[in-house]
């Protein structure tokens, strides 16, 4: 009801218990069907059995500037055009059909663009039947002798089956005998001509085990999705897919559009299996009835004229066939009538629309709203597979969006782990598909990578194995050996002897009749004697038959553990050759980053002994230098007493008189700029001393000078003073043009030392700054520096004008 949807969210769904650990992937095959005309292009290149190779076409790599690209795709396997439907019959469908009988469900697709054998994979052509009549040639195969009567079992409508009892199901039989519909065929019946062929497999394919003590129905449905409707395509009512729909003046509209038919919606069950409510399930005991049943339904379906196909499929068709089995009582009579013995496996077979665009079909109407759903399905079918392949990358819990489409959501048990599924790419190696199947390819490899859980084996009903083949003892053709052999013991009994007494007197017939009841009755212990012991001994050999066949049961298991083990050993020493790949390749980066930073570090250490033996020579300079500013301190100050003493007029500090003198001058001092402390310093009156270039400073004169100072090259410091004319600019700035260059020089008068060794080797580069000669000869003041570097300002000094206000 709809009111019960409005309630709080139902509990997370109990799913069937299932083994986490092992998981299998989808298994993903491709098959390229042959080039229609020897001199198409193609595109598609068998590499090897499991890949494949695809290459843009000629007109593509002009289109696309000349790139010549080629990619390789790799599958399960990879089926060439010259592999028959049997061998791929073996490969992919064989498994699933192995595991219907086993009671686990299957599902296997096809897909592809349109034209690229879809059709003819799963349906086959004459005299080449496809996968699905050969599955149900193998399923009848199989279980053939072991098939329950007409309508023992019987689907409900909730997805369930039930067992019904001998007495209703002949009253099911009489009834259906009775009805005046044309019936579904039976073996003796003429089969269509147009199928016989498709059918007619003579491989005689079937599964090796098969439980003999249960019995078995099939039953078939099929479906169709189509612009996201669900129908069905065996139902009895008049089928009218072209119905128009009528105006108000009892005419029919001539827009194209038509009232479709009923369709049906999906279910869950109890066990939250989705299934198609209301759905026809035609109970069928041969491959002949099933495939003709199918047959009945493929020509209700949608098929219309496209570009690329003549009858192309505008619709998703999926065949279900449903397998019922339960054991047998345990007298091997009947079947046993308790409904949690019952298994209702599932396979199926799914042929899906074309994967084209919609504007390589050149459909138009009716036929492009049919490609933009069918594109929509399979776009939600490419977001359910790339959800469930990123949640099993990274971890992640995403939301799988099963519902929306019809075509997801009634699957969506198989990929949660209700069975195997299994995928066939068709694709067509000509140049026009290179797009569409270069999609198909991508999708394809993206679906490999999504594991699903792999279902667990029914449990045994626990009744005694052998049931069926003791109970065909006891009705056939042995019953009646036992029956023999019992008169033959009866014959040989001794003859009753005349019991008539016909003289009282008479002594020797009652001893006579005694005699031979007494051996009469000898014989029946011996007898009785026997039949106990060949009870004990049937009863040893049913135990016997159940422990051997506990043990192959076991021997089975261990052997699948095994083979599992096998192949996550296999993997797992694949895993272990990469990672150790990787390893190695880690290694190697190591090492190489190792060395890069020994290397690095050395040369830290050399770059840290270097900087501390020149901070070394640095103090050690610093301190002679104090020393002799020291020295010469008191020097002059011993003079200058001495002078004072003997009345000699005092020493009057003279100026420099600059070639300039007496205009406006801007005295431009850096701070960096050392005092020298001689007696005769520079002068030049009315300056502005500033420490930095202005535009306001030089708008007040018409000279500047710039003073300097720098290391010679003999270890003395060497004053510049550099004089230039201040003008004005175009712009309103001012600018400065040097015109004269004045050089201040001091020199010791003693001299100074030489190297005791002119041809001695240079000193290495770091010992250059420590190695002095003359430290004792320089004059009064000592200054600390390196040789070569720039002391103050360079030589051009311009004053930025500031920009002034419209």
């Amino acid at each position: 009801p709809s009111h019960s949807r409005a309630k709080k969210p139902r509990r997370p769904a109990l799913k069937k218990p299932s083994n986490p650990s092992l998981k299998d992937p989808v298994g993903v095959y491709c098959r390229v069907r042959p080039l229609g005309r020897p001199d198409q292009e193609c595109c598609i290149e068998v590499i090897d059995e499991t890949t494949v190779q695809i290459h843009p076409p000629d007109g593509y790599r002009i289109f696309r500037n000349g790139e010549y690209r080629e990619t390789q795709y790799s599958f399960k396997e990879v089926f060439g055009t010259l592999v028959a439907q049997k061998k791929l019959f073996d490969v992919v469908a064989k498994p699933l059909v192995e595991d219907l009988i086993r009671g686990k469900n299957g599902l296997l697709f096809t897909y592809g663009v349109t034209g690229s054998g879809k059709t003819h994979t799963m349906t086959g052509s004459p005299g080449d039947g496809g996968l699905l009549p050969r599955c149900l040639d193998m399923i009848f195969n199989s279980i053939g002798p072991f098939q329950a009567k007409r309508f023992v079992f019987k689907l409900d409508d909730k997805n369930g089956v039930d067992v019904q009892c001998e007495v209703d199901a002949l009253l099911e039989r009489q009834k259906r005998d009775a009805m005046p519909v044309p019936k579904t065929p039976s073996g003796k019946r003429q089969i269509d001509p147009e199928i016989a062929d498709m059918i007619n497999v003579q491989d005689h394919c079937k599964v090796e085990e098969v439980d003999e003590d249960n019995v078995y129905s099939v039953f078939v449905s099929y479906i169709e999705i189509y612009n996201n409707y669900i129908y069905d395509l065996l139902e009895e009512v008049p089928f009218e897919p072209i119905k128009p729909k009528w105006n108000n003046c009892n005419t029919p509209l001539r827009n194209g559009d038509f009232i479709p038919p009923q369709s049906k919606i999906l279910r869950e069950d109890q066990n939250h299996n989705m299934y198609v409510m209301g759905c026809t399930e035609v109970e069928v005991k041969s491959t002949e009835e099933a495939f003709e049943v199918f047959w009945r339904g493929q020509k209700k379906r949608h098929i219309a004229n496209t570009q690329l196909n003549r009858e192309s499929s505008r619709s998703h068709s999926v065949f279900i066939i449903k397998l019922a089995q339960a054991p047998l009582d345990a007298d091997g009579d009947n079947v046993l009538q308790e409904k949690e013995q019952i298994v209702l496996s599932q396979l199926s077979l799914v042929d899906l629309a074309g994967s084209e665009r919609t504007n390589r079909t050149k459909a138009e109407g009716n036929r492009l709203r049919e490609a933009g759903n069918i594109n929509q399905s399979l776009m939600t079918l490419r977001t359910c597979i790339e959800v469930l392949r990123e949640n099993q990358m990274y971890g992640i819990n995403k939301m799988v969006p099963y519902r929306d489409s019809k075509l997801t959501h009634l699957f969506k048990n198989y990929f949660d782990g209700e069975g195997k599924v299994r995928m066939i790419v068709c694709v067509n190696p000509k140049a026009e598909d290179y797009e569409e199947s270069l999609q198909v390819m991508r999708f394809a490899e993206m679906t490999q990578e999504v594991e699903v859980t792999r279902p667990v084996d029914r449990p045994l009903c626990g009744l005694t194995p052998g049931r069926r083949f003791r109970n065909q003892l006891r009705g056939g053709p042995i019953d009646g050996e036992e029956q023999s052999v019992l008169e033959m013991f009866l014959q040989n009994f001794p003859p009753l002897p005349a019991c008539e007494l016909l003289d009282i007197n008479d002594d020797q017939t009652l001893p006579k009749l005694i005699e031979v009841l007494e051996k009469r009755h000898k014989l029946r212990q011996m007898l009785s004697k026997e039949f106990s012991k060949a009870a004990m001994l049937q009863e040893f050999d049913c135990s016997v038959a159940s422990k051997e066949n506990q043990i192959k049961v076991t021997l089975s298991d261990k052997e699948k553990t095994i083979a599992r083990q096998k192949t996550e050993i296999e993997r797992l020493e694949k895993k272990i050759k990469t990672l150790e790949y990787k390893i190695e390749i880690l290694e190697k980066t190591a090492t190489i980053y190792e060395e890069d930073k020994r290397n690095l570090q050395q040369e830290l250490e050399s770059k840290s002994q270097k900087l501390q033996r020149q901070a070394s020579d640095k103090r050690r300079l610093e301190a002679r230098f104090q020393g002799m500013v020291a020295e010469t301190t008191m020097k002059w100050e011993r003079e200058c007493v001495s002078t004072e003493g003997g009345n000699a007029p005092p020493v009057r500090l003279r100026h420099r008189r600059s070639r300039s003198a007496g205009e406006r001058w801007v005295d431009h001092k850096p701070p960096s700029n050392l005092p020298t402390e001689t007696v005769m310093q520079p002068h030049v009156p009315h300056a502005i001393t500033v420490a930095a270039a202005s535009e306001k400073a030089l708008a007040k004169c018409d000279k500047y000078m710039l003073t300097h100072q720098e290391l010679a090259s003999d270890g003395e410091i060497e004053t510049k003073l550099i004089k230039g004319d201040v003008f004005k600019t175009r712009g309103g700035g001012q600018a400065v043009q040097f015109t004269d260059i004045e050089t201040l020089k001091q020199e010791s008068p003693t001299g100074r030392k030489r190297r005791s060794s002119p041809s001695k080797p240079d000193p290495p580069e770091d010992a250059a700054d420590s190695e002095w000669t003359d430290v004792e000869t320089r004059c009064s003041v000592a200054v600390e520096m390196r040789a070569g570097s720039a002391l103050g300002p360079g030589y051009e000094h311009h004053a930025k004008p500031k920009r002034r206000k419209p």
